[in-house]
């Protein structure tokens, strides 16, 4: 009954969807002030029947009630009950609910939070948020229901994939989804602002915390997806450069661009249109990310789906969406006019080619991701698109941004000297290109990666910290630091965030370029010698945990008198017949003790795989002090009073 109620109300959802997409837009066309109100209690509505549904999923999976199908095909009566929870969206169809569940709630959160908004943009923002939640839920109920009974249920399910059976893949979707539906909502800001032709420095500020907000969620998402993989694939990598994870840092890329383009629209009323065409654009590799894990045109390790008939549907939904949103772009650029005007040496310069430099960046991984299919489809070519391509196409872009960085940051903005803006940054300059050359000479085997990674990433941190030298004005010690402590959050947050992206560089740069790998055969008993560690493997035992039986290797390893257990396993799980590994990892600042066992050998050794990783952890604490930053930076109290001050221009006639 439950389910039955659960499925109903997605019905209703859909029925609230298509009032709030209908009803607010003729309401703001004819100035209808009831007709216009209509969208806040409709997003709310929505937003709790969808709440609804989602609760009777998870109730179902957590009792296991196997007359579902889809409780039978992602769950098991002895999964414990973390997976059981994540198993609701560790599947197409939990998953789609879970979006439109996060898409109807950003939509609420605008009718609760946008009261200063003007009338005629708050309807219109609702009601385009309320067209994307129409086309996913009839494309959940019409392709992806998930309350389908079964006639005869099962005994027991079929279990979740394994994989996904960790902490770190219960939450990254959810986290994930966050980001990628928090993009929705700079899309309607964008359509809302083309249909009434008007983008102004309010606007700019508005659309803001929305963006901030779901690039931190995408962040935290990719950085926990990276950890996962990191831990629990037994490749010893970070990112592999796989279709389903570019589709996620793409609207990464281009997220940030977006960021940084509308402070100049807010400051200086300048890239108008540029930033208008970056929310259609951010939403857009949502979009596309969404197609290439449902669709099946790619081959990924997680992929939700391979379903031809969900990708035309997503599809349409991207062509209809994407395709009405620039031809509206086009019609409505030149409503756009830019009011700012500023030198080639300026601020608003830096923040021009971070854009460029982020958007091309964007398309190199784009182009990257899809040259396989475009081969195959075109040129009847099967290609492999794989890490060599996009380091070396990728790379280059983000050297540049790290090297603008600290100066865009010092430029005032519409003019500005470069003597001046340098003057701060000369020491921080020498400073760093003093340490990179010493690291350069010490270390062995002349990689040049790593000195690199380290000039960039202390140029960044010295230049963060010569920008808040230079904000804290003259004056004695006490005297500046009252000035620091009264900076906005925004700024501390920038700082933060860009000090975070800094220590991200010389991590992967520096695990990169220093990591030791060591791959053999060995005998219970035998020592062998790995970056000056000496690593036994003491024993192999077998158990069993709640869902599975494992394989688990007893390595030691000693360096200096000091002795490290690390405990890797293999496990295979029966019900889904699946086998994974499960690495033994000795977590430091410096680096990371990584032992993978494999499978047994004719000769009775064991495969052991041994890696010694430098800086591996500052990669995702770089992450984490970035969405640090980012939630610093939420917390400003100008992005909560944003509309105050278009309240009080609300006289002012139209551009």
């Amino acid at each position: 009954m439950i389910a039955e109620l659960g499925h109903f109300t997605l019905i209703l959802a859909l029925m609230v969807a298509i009032v709030q997409t209908v009803v607010p837009l003729i309401g703001a066309q004819k100035g209808w002030t009831g007709w216009m109100a209509a969208a806040e209690p409709a997003a709310k509505v929505q937003a709790l029947l969808i709440a609804f549904s989602f609760g009777a999923l998870t109730y179902a999976f957590v009792t296991s009630d196997f007359s579902l199908r889809l409780v039978v095909l992602n769950s098991h009566t002895l999964k414990p009950m973390l997976y059981k929870v994540s198993g609701v969206w560790g599947n197409h169809e939990g998953s789609l609910l879970l979006w439109c569940l996060i898409l109807a709630v950003f939509g609420a959160c605008a009718a609760w939070f946008g009261g200063n908004l003007p009338a005629t943009l708050r309807a219109r923002v609702l009601a385009v948020q309320g067209a994307i939640g129409v086309a996913f839920l009839a494309f959940l109920l019409l392709t992806s229901n998930p309350f389908l009974r079964l006639e005869v249920p099962p005994f027991d399910g079929q279990d979740l994939n394994p994989l996904l059976q960790d902490p770190g893949l219960a939450f990254h979707p959810p986290f994930l989804y966050l980001g990628y539906v928090g993009l929705s909502m700079t899309f309607s800001f964008a359509i809302a602002a083309l249909i009434e032709g008007r983008v102004d420095a309010a606007w700019g500020r508005w659309v803001r915390p929305w963006t901030l907000a779901a690039w931190v969620f995408l962040t935290v998402g990719i950085a926990l997806g990276s950890w996962w993989a990191y831990y629990e694939l037994g490749w010893g990598g970070f990112w592999f450069w796989d279709p389903v994870e570019n589709a996620s840092f793409m609207p990464w890329l281009i997220s940030a661009a977006l960021l940084h383009s509308a402070i100049v629209v807010e400051k200086r009323e300048a890239l108008k249109s540029w930033t208008v065409l970056l929310a259609i654009l951010a939403f857009g590799f949502s979009l596309i990310g969404t197609f290439i894990v449902r669709s099946g045109v790619l081959t990924s390790v997680h992929a939700f789906a391979n379903d031809p008939e969900r990708g035309v549907y997503i599809l349409l939904i991207l062509a209809l969406f994407m395709g009405g949103a620039l031809t509206l772009f086009a019609a409505r650029a030149t409503a756009l006019e830019a009011k700012g005007v500023f030198s080639t040496v300026s601020r608003e310069t830096a923040l021009v080619a971070n854009n460029v430099l982020l958007t091309v960046a964007c398309f190199v991984v784009f182009v990257g991701t899809l040259w396989p299919l475009i081969a195959e489809l075109f040129f009847d070519r099967k290609l492999s698109v794989g890490a060599p391509f996009f380091n070396a196409a990728f790379s280059p872009f983000m050297v540049a941004l790290a090297a603008i960085l600290p100066l865009g940051a010092l430029m005032p903005w519409k003019r500005a000297r470069m003597g001046r803006v340098m003057r701060p940054l000369w020491g921080a300059l020498a400073l760093s290109l003093a340490l990179g050359a010493l690291v350069w000479t010490m270390q062995t085997g002349g990689r040049f990666l790593a000195p690199v990674g380290l000039v960039l990433a202390l140029w960044i941190v010295l230049g963060v910290l010569a920008e808040l030298w230079t904000r804290a004005g003259r004056g004695d010690a006490a005297s500046r630091a009252r000035r620091l402590l009264h900076l906005p959050r925004a700024d501390w947050g920038k700082s933060v965030a860009h000090g975070g992206f800094a220590i991200t560089i010389f991590g992967i740069c520096a695990m990169t370029a220093w990591q030791t790998e060591d791959i053999r055969v060995v005998q219970v008993g035998e020592t062998f010698q790995v970056a000056g560690y000496d690593v036994t493997l003491s024993d192999v035992q077998e158990g069993r945990g709640p869902n599975y039986f494992t394989t688990m290797g007893v390595i030691d390893l000693e360096r200096a008198g000091r002795s490290i257990r690390l405990t890797p396993e293999k496990r295979v799980y029966p019900v889904a017949r699946m086998p994974t590994t499960e690495a033994a990892i000795h977590n430091g600042v410096w680096r990371d003790l990584y032992v993978v066992i494999g499978d047994p050998q004719d000769g009775g050794g064991w495969t052991v795989r041994t890696f010694v990783k430098p800086f591996a952890n500052w990669i995702w604490a770089g992450c984490i002090i970035m969405a640090l930053g980012g939630c610093l930076s939420l917390s400003d109290r100008r992005h909560r009073v944003a509309a105050g001050a278009r309240k009080t221009r609300s006289a002012v006639p139209a551009e």
